[in-house]
């Protein structure tokens, strides 16, 4: 395979394939492998999620490739990209599927890793500026959703921004419809209806309206039909289901749990209204009684 050559696909006909896709983007190990084998790809993803002319950006770096195909367990499975744009940018990009409920921790550690660039003896002002972006298949904020939100340090008082070498940006895939004309400007909600594209009608429909996403759906043919390729792929679609199976157990526990906690609240409330109403008939009957009678 040869990532920097992705004209060697050229010659796939899309038009032969229908029915479900063996795999979507949202899993992990094909989005990673996809945007490893296909620097052209990731270049135009990286240039729409950062908002730049893919014109003025020459060289788009993986920092950390990954032996596509070789086996790896699941307490060693990073699958997170460090790119470096041009020498003068590093990005960290990850596609993240189930909510562990620690992302915003996890994205801040990965930015201050990323940011950490400096060599030993170098100027602080050389630091180059680090963007952590997370692609997630659930809504980090359910109480404030959106499409596309980008965080920056800021002055609470005034907004003013602290430093301009910092920034996490997170991609709702679960909130397409919520993107902003800004974002559409950029084709972001494009590339999120490419990774969330479950059949080959799906991603056949967004080749036709931008030559890159028909690199990508070739570039998944190539992958998906390697036999490596796709174990791997296919142990992560057995982890997601096993850890969906216990997030959906947990989640269902948490709601009978919490019905009966109601149910309970609710008898202890109706008891009490009982015994108010038995006092309260107890007093009456205690008022209204006869006065004893005098003797004769």
């Amino acid at each position: 395979m040869n990532y920097k050559n992705p004209d060697i696909y050229a010659g796939i006909d899309l038009a032969r394939f229908d029915g479900r896709l063996p795999f979507s983007l949202t899993n992990d190990y094909f989005f990673r492998a996809v945007m490893q084998e296909n620097n052209r790809v990731l270049k135009s993803l990286v240039c729409s999620l950062l908002h730049l002319d893919e014109k003025e950006v020459r060289d788009v770096l993986i920092l950390n490739p990954i032996e596509l195909g070789r086996q790896v367990g699941e307490k060693d499975f990073f699958l997170d990209i460090n790119i470096l744009l041009d020498n003068r940018v590093s990005v960290e990009l990850e596609m993240q599927v189930i909510n562990e409920g620690n992302w915003v921790e996890r994205s801040q550690c990965y930015l201050c890793r990323t940011f950490d660039s400096l060599n030993k003896g170098e100027n602080y002002t050389h630091v180059r500026p680090a963007v952590q972006i997370g692609i997630l298949d659930y809504t980090l904020f359910p109480d404030a959703p959106e499409f596309y939100a980008t965080y920056r340090l800021m002055n609470v008082k005034s907004h003013k921004i602290y430093s301009d070498k910092l920034r996490i940006s997170v991609l709702n895939l679960k909130h397409i419809e919520l993107a902003t004309e800004e974002d559409k400007a950029y084709r972001i909600d494009h590339w999120a209806h490419l990774f969330t594209a479950a059949t080959w009608k799906e991603l056949k429909a967004l080749a036709a309206q931008n030559p890159i996403f028909t690199d990508a759906a070739r570039t998944a043919v190539v992958l998906s039909e390697d036999e490596k390729i796709r174990l791997q792929c296919e142990a992560r679609e057995d982890y997601y289901r096993r850890t969906g199976w216990k997030d959906e157990y947990i989640e269902q526990l948490t709601a009978e749990n919490q019905q009966l906690a109601s149910e309970k609240q609710q008898w202890i409330s109706e008891r009490q209204q009982l015994t108010s109403e038995i006092q309260r008939l107890r007093q009456l009957l205690q008022e209204s009684a006869l006065p004893p009678s005098q003797g004769s």
